[in-house]
């Protein structure tokens, strides 16, 4: 994919596990994978242009000047 062997991804896991400790790595983990999934719901939700996006109030009084 990157050209990324075995080796490499065990010391990028090793630098990672130096960094931020083995406490961390769950929490990261989460964060990563929630953002990733946020991601993907957005890029495949259709764009609502329907939905005005403030409703219109008659009975405003800042409107009657």
């Amino acid at each position: 994919m990157f050209g990324l062997g075995a080796t490499e991804l065990i010391l990028i896991l090793v630098i990672v596990l130096i960094i931020f400790g083995a406490g961390k790595l769950p929490e990261i983990g989460s964060a990563i994978g929630k953002g990733i999934r946020n991601f993907k719901k957005a890029t495949q939700e259709p764009l609502d242009e329907t939905t005005p996006s403030k409703p219109q109030n008659q009975n405003d009084p800042a409107d009657k000047k």
